[in-house]
Parts: structure tokens; sequence; C-alpha cells
């Protein structure tokens, strides 16, 4: 009884699943656009921060005289950019990629056009979504968040950064788009390089910005719908000609 009832649960998270990419597809009927159905990380990385900064003070009461060696930290070096608290890894930006494919199993979309399909909004806060984005040559990180960014008050900011340099970065364009109930929303910027911290993004507050009320909006049975378009400066695109 209980294998045939974990086979049922399952079976039923696989219809629920192939119900929202078809929702998803109806609504994004452009012809080449892919859908991704994205699953939420509850992020504990903010929780175990403060536990972090409250045992370091209380640490420092009883080291205070005590002076570690200094140690010289390479600047290139960027933090895993996945969700996950206890992930410490530090690497290069050359293997970001290969790092959130292999340790993270983040999945890749190919393609200019892409749509993101994020379940489970009514999550409390501090919750994740990630996916790469493959076009044009390089790889996009696509970093949904929802956070308080003031006490009681949910968020969901949204932007899309570059595995690469700010001057690889400043080459691109990429476009958010909701679109739902016969409204439309557009955000579009040039995105940020993985070499600054999402964390820093998120609270300059350069990227797409909802509020609850506004991402209930165009949020369909608890799941939110974001079309993704990249696309090349035209600098870029006449040096890839050449």
């Amino acid at each position: 009884m209980l294998f045939f009832t974990q086979c049922f649960g399952a079976v039923l998270d696989l219809i629920h699943l192939r119900f929202q990419h078809y929702k998803a597809k109806r609504v994004f009927s452009a012809a080449g656009q892919l859908v991704c159905v994205v699953n939420p990380t509850h992020s504990l990385k903010y929780v175990s921060n403060r536990h972090a900064v409250g045992q370091t003070s209380t640490e420092q009461g009883s080291l205070q005289s005590h002076h570690p060696p200094e140690t010289v930290h390479d600047p290139q070096l960027i933090p895993c950019m996945c969700p996950l608290f206890s992930c410490q890894w530090e690497g290069h930006v050359e293997v970001v990629v290969s790092h959130l494919r292999q340790t993270h199993r983040i999945n890749i979309l190919h393609g200019a056009e892409i749509v993101f399909l994020a379940t489970d909004m009514h999550l409390p806060a501090p919750t994740d979504w990630i996916i790469m984005h493959s076009c044009l040559g390089h790889h996009f990180l696509l970093v949904l968040r929802k956070q308080e960014k003031y006490e009681g008050h949910p968020q969901f900011f949204a932007t899309m950064m570059l595995i690469g340099t700010p001057t690889q970065a400043d080459n691109f364009t990429y476009r958010l788009e909701l679109n739902r109930n016969q409204r439309r929303l557009k955000w579009e910027a040039t995105p940020r390089s993985v070499l600054e911290c999402v964390d820093s993004v998120i609270s300059d507050g350069d990227c797409l910005v909802l509020n609850t009320s506004l991402a209930q909006l165009f949020s369909d049975n608890g799941s939110l719908a974001i079309g993704i378009a990249i696309t090349a400066s035209k600098v870029h695109a006449a040096e890839a000609e050449m």
C-alpha cells in the first residue's frame, strides 16, 4: 500500500507539471518559444547569515586578542549563484556554468526567447527560482526571488545576469514580460555580470520588482509566467557577423 501510495503521488505531481506546462504554452503561443517549469528553492541563506553574525559577535568577545594571519583573496573569485546557503563554493567565472549544472543540477534552456514558469508563488519568503539561459554564444542566469525588503511585505525581484564580465554584459539587452488578462508589463535593461553579487542587484532595485498584489494579477493558480528575450547590441551583432 505504501508503494502504490507513493507511486500515485508521483503520478499526480507529473500530471500537475504537465498541466502547468500546457497552460504556459497556451498563454505564450508564439512559435519557437520554449517553456521551462521552475520549482522554488526555499532559501535558508539569510537564516544562516543571521546565525553566523550572532555567533561571530559572541566569539569576538572571547577572541579579541587573537589576530589570525591575513589571507589574500582573489577578487575574480565569485560565490555560488545558486540560492543554497550551504554551498561554500567559490570559483572563476569560466567554471560557474559547470558548477551550477553538475553540483546543483540547474537546467539550461537554449534559444533567444523562452518562457520561465515559476510555480508555488505562495510560499513564504525567502524563496528563489533559478534557471540558466543559453543564447548568442553566452550563458545567462535568471533569478526570481521572493524576499521581504520590509518586514511583513514580501516582494518579487527578477533579474538576468550574464555569466561573464561587465564589459561582455554591456553588449546585451534583456527583456522580461508578463502578459495575462489583457494586462502587459515589460522590463528591459542591460544584464549585470555575475561578478556583481545578485544580492546587491536586488538591494539596489536594478531589476523587475513586483509587490504581492501586482504578482497576483499576472499569476495563474499560483504560477507566474515570465517571457524572456535577449538581444545583442548593434555593435556586438556586427562583430559577430564579421
